[in-house]
This record gives structure tokens, C-alpha cells and sequence, in this order.
């Protein structure tokens, strides 16, 4: 009886217990699933870097030609949206404030220095006996 118990434990433990490792069939299958796709990708990577080099070589003359016209219009460009992002930025930051002083000033919101009146007024008040039975 024990030694049933045994082969059905054993048996039991091998159903649970994860394979050692992956078989030969499936590292064939990664292989031949993962070298084509590696090979096009690699490929797709050469393609990028020839186009790129030969497009650079081609528009330089180009970009060297019309730089009185690209740099000046870039400048004005990129000046242009950082004015926008700071405005935007400034005008975020005023709408809080007027927004902080609005709350401020109804009496949701403390100051710096009104802040600290709880805390006074808890250190003026005698401590209360401890709740638990020390």
C-alpha cells in the first residue's frame, strides 16, 4: 500500500513539477522563427544608415547654399515657440497664484505664518493622560 502511495506521489510530483528545460524541437523552432526575422531587421538597419549617409552627402551643398535662409528662419522659429512655452508657463503659474490668494482670502487656505497656530495652541494645552494602561 505504502508503495503505491509512493508511485502515485511520485507521479504526482512529476505532473507538477516543470520540465527541465526546453526541448531540442523548440530551439530549432526559435531558430528558424528568429534568423529570418533578426536577418530582415539587420537588413532594414543597413538600409537606413546607406540612405541616411547618401542623403546627408547630397543636401550638404544644399544646406551650406541656403544657410543665410535656414539659420536665420530655425532662430526665429524655435525663438518663436519658446516664447509661446514661457507664456503659456508664466500665465499657468499666475492663474495659481490668483487662485491660492482667492482661496486665501475666503478662509479655505492658510498662510505661512497661520499655519503654526495649531501647533501653538496644542503646546499651550496640558497633555492628556496617556489612553493606554502603562
Amino acid at each position: 500500500m505504502a508503495d503505491f502511495r509512493d508511485q502515485q506521489a511520485l507521479q504526482h510530483m512529476k505532473a507538477v513539477a516543470p520540465p527541465k528545460g526546453p526541448s531540442r524541437a523548440s530551439h530549432v523552432t526559435a531558430l528558424v522563427t528568429l534568423l529570418p526575422l533578426g536577418g530582415t531587421l539587420l537588413g532594414f538597419s543597413g538600409a537606413t544608415l546607406a540612405c541616411t549617409t547618401v542623403g546627408l552627402a547630397v543636401l550638404t551643398p544644399l544646406f551650406i547654399l541656403f544657410s543665410p535662409i535656414i539659420v536665420p528662419a530655425v532662430l526665429t522659429v524655435g525663438l518663436a515657440v519658446t516664447g509661446f512655452l514661457v507664456s503659456g508657463a508664466l500665465g499657468l503659474a499666475a492663474l495659481s497664484a490668483f487662485s491660492w490668494i482667492f482661496s486665501y482670502f475666503r478662509g479655505r487656505r492658510s498662510g505661512p505664518g497661520l499655519a503654526m497656530e495649531p501647533l501653538e495652541r496644542a503646546r499651550r494645552q496640558p497633555l492628556a493622560p496617556p489612553a493606554f494602561g502603562y
